[in-house]
């Protein structure tokens, strides 16, 4: 005689919860069961609350957070892009303020035969947006299809869009409740926020700038050196080769701070020059980028071909054709003076000689926001001129 079959486990969020509450492990199908039931709308916004104010209080498990944004990351389209021969890498900065870096880089890394799907994100708090500094350019088009943004990448090599609806949706829904809750800064949740964006791009590689300082999120260097070691793990739990820099935010990057102003910093390194700073951190960081993507032997070769892909030109010319093909003005390139300008302008003395020593950065990416080159009131996810949070 056959036994009966045990009846299926049946989820109940309520038993996710306590589990978490009392700080135990939750499991790979738990996590899964939890995120699918929320994407679905299956189970309230207050039991999911309950949920992350536990996941804040006990945190997770190295093995939780990779479920986590794995869960994230297959509630939507992952991106296919294995027809494209080069190795495909991507960049993300935590956000900070004068970080105008991915402008360079999606251009600069194209150039040297690395295929950069970035799906980057708007202004944040005191930090600047990278979609908010391309809309400067007139007729920019951030707002692509999955089908557009294939098309572009696959003609020039770089493509730099917001999220799209199909991305990660579990992501949009849970950083929602999430601003409602309290429970924005857990390091675990802001790891499967950004990773489970980025790996949806189908991408090989990712490096990771990760800031600290007065105009980071991260203030203190060891929250930062923490949130970068999980993003790194996680990303290498999935198959991803991960590199993390933590570098400093207690000053603005750059001289320019304001979407427009940004966009003529990026155009004056992309012509070889540009301010020391944001040079020396873009060299930097594409030097990883091409020793990730496999074209240069070493990160000091990547430096090094960077360094000449700027002064020649190549990695200007890669950034206008991105511009082209989604829809901007390339004039704005050759005149910047075509990009927005301000109204109001005043020049501040100093009544004696000397230098500069130190600005408050965080106060000085807030007033760029009060000014008009951030958001303040909160923008819907999806569709144009959406949010696309960083973490």
């Amino acid at each position: 005689m056959n036994p009966t079959p045990a009846p299926a486990q049946t989820f109940r969020a309520i038993d996710v919860i306590r589990k978490k509450r009392d700080g135990g492990e939750l499991s790979r199908c738990e996590i899964d069961s939890l995120v699918n039931a929320y994407t679905r709308d299956d189970i309230p916004d207050y039991q999911v609350s309950a949920w992350l104010m536990a996941v804040v209080l006990r945190g997770m498990t190295r093995a939780e957070t990779a479920a986590l944004t794995d869960a994230m990351l297959q509630s939507g389209e992952v991106l296919d892009l294995s027809s494209l021969a080069a190795k495909k890498v991507d960049k993300h900065s935590t956000g900070g303020v004068g970080d105008k870096t991915s402008l360079v880089l999606a251009p600069l890394a194209a150039a040297a035969g690395v295929a950069v799907p970035m799906i980057s994100g708007r202004g944040l708090g005191h930090t600047g947006g990278t979609l908010d500094k391309l809309e400067s350019i007139p007729g920019f088009d951030v707002n692509l299809s999955v089908a557009q943004f294939r098309r572009v990448l696959e003609t020039c090599g770089c493509a730099m869009i917001g999220q799209t609806a199909e991305i990660a949706p579990a992501d949009r829904k849970l950083y929602a409740l999430r601003d409602v809750t309290g429970t924005v800064e857990s390091p675990y949740l802001i790891c499967a926020s950004i990773m489970s964006k980025k790996l949806a791009e189908g991408i090989d590689a990712l490096v990771l700038d990760v800031k600290t300082g007065s105009g980071a999120f991260m203030k203190d260097e060891k929250d930062a050196v923490f949130l970068a070691e999980l993003m790194v793990e996680t990303g290498e739990r999935m198959g991803k080769q991960m590199v993390a820099l933590i570098t400093d935010m207690d000053q603005p990057l750059g001289l320019k701070i304001g979407n427009a102003l940004e966009v003529v910093e990026v155009l004056e390194v992309l012509h070889g020059e540009g301010p020391e700073d944001l040079r020396r951190l873009c060299l930097e960081l594409a030097g990883w980028m091409l020793h990730l993507g496999g074209v240069a032997d070493s990160v000091a070769e990547g430096k090094r071909q960077s360094e000449k892909l700027l002064s020649s030109g190549t990695a200007l010319d890669k950034f206008r054709q991105m511009v082209e093909l989604q829809g901007g003005d390339q004039r704005a390139i050759d005149d910047p003076r075509r990009l927005p300008q301000a109204q109001h302008t005043m020049i501040l003395s100093s009544s004696r000689d000397g230098y500069l020593a130190a600005l408050e950065c965080e106060q000085v990416g807030t007033a760029c926001v009060i000014l008009g080159g951030g958001a303040r009131t909160k923008r819907r996810f999806g569709g144009s001129g959406s949010r696309n949070r960083a973490a």
